[in-house]
């Protein structure tokens, strides 16, 4: 990857790779997920952003293409990552696309329905340019538990979906959806040392004093939905993602120091108020 150019700027709207904790977690783990469909594919990566997904994606595809309608933005991706001769940009609207029907084995558009109002536009098109047999990625927060429980509001998104929201928008189009949850966890992980995993085996406590119950019951952050015309492929029921410098758990164990420091500095200023009230007690009960 070409750094010929200075990062893009973040201003909340668009995710950089310069990002850090859980927000580069959730985003680099969709196109590493994303990168299993796109083995010799033509890929057309819709509201490519910065471009990072692209040229992640670039690697095992047969071409990628990333559109964006933010004209910075193309022209930091191809700056940035051009040097991939089977990765181009363009400058697009994703809600109007100007590309030949037929012309994508795989679409990955993550984080781009929340962005826009003209949804239906939207999937109507990625409908037109997928071939056939073609699939198609998207994500989007669950507006339940992203906006709803949190109280948050995202000032870039237009229009979240509820979960039946979603399904209903996509079942037009396509008939095989497999929906799958995101959400960053904490969790501990057993893994063979002598092989590769091959099956999974995931336990929850659903509450203090309870015991485990099988699987991963968690109301998820975001859903990405892998949809297509024809029968989907085999597909993992589980994807992990992580990097081994552990950044998003070294943040927390700093913090966690800090916060020590922290409680064991105002312990300390604590007990010297209360020795400077004592002896402030004492000098005025002298006569």
């Amino acid at each position: 990857m070409s750094e010929t150019r200075p990062e893009l700027e973040f201003t909340g709207e668009r995710f950089t790779p310069e990002c850090v904790r859980e927000i580069w977690y959730e985003h680099w783990h969709r196109y590493a997920f994303a990168r299993e469909f796109a083995h010799g594919k033509r890929v057309l990566d819709a509201a490519c952003g910065e471009g990072y997904g692209s040229a992640l994606l670039a690697g095992p595809a047969a071409s990628v293409l990333g559109v964006d309608i933010a004209d910075n933005a193309i022209a930091h991706a191809r700056a940035r990552y051009g040097a991939q001769t089977n990765l181009a940009f363009q400058r697009g609207d994703c809600t109007a696309l100007e590309v030949a029907a037929g012309s994508f084995d795989l679409i990955t558009s993550f984080e781009t329905l929340e962005h826009v109002q003209a949804q239906e536009n939207l999937i109507a098109g990625f409908a037109r340019a997928l071939a056939p047999d073609g699939v198609l990625l998207v994500s989007s927060p669950d507006k339940h538990t992203y906006s709803d429980i949190s109280g948050f509001r995202n000032e870039f998104h237009v229009r979240e979906l509820y979960r039946d929201e979603l399904l209903a928008l996509l079942a037009p189009r396509f008939p095989h959806v497999r929906l799958y949850g995101q959400k960053l966890l904490f969790q501990s992980a057993i893994w063979a040392m002598d092989a590769a995993p091959r099956s999974v085996a995931a336990t929850t406590i659903l509450s203090t004093g309870t015991g485990p119950a099988p699987g991963l019951d968690y109301a998820p952050l975001y859903f990405i939905a892998v949809c297509s015309r024809q029968p989907l492929p085999a597909m993992p029921d589980l994807a992990l993602f992580g990097d081994r410098e552990e950044s998003v758990y070294r943040h927390y164990n700093g913090e966690v120091r800090k916060n020590m420091a922290a409680g064991g500095r105002i312990a300390e200023l604590e007990a010297e108020i209360a020795a400077l009230r004592q002896q402030l007690a004492k000098s005025k009960a002298q006569p």
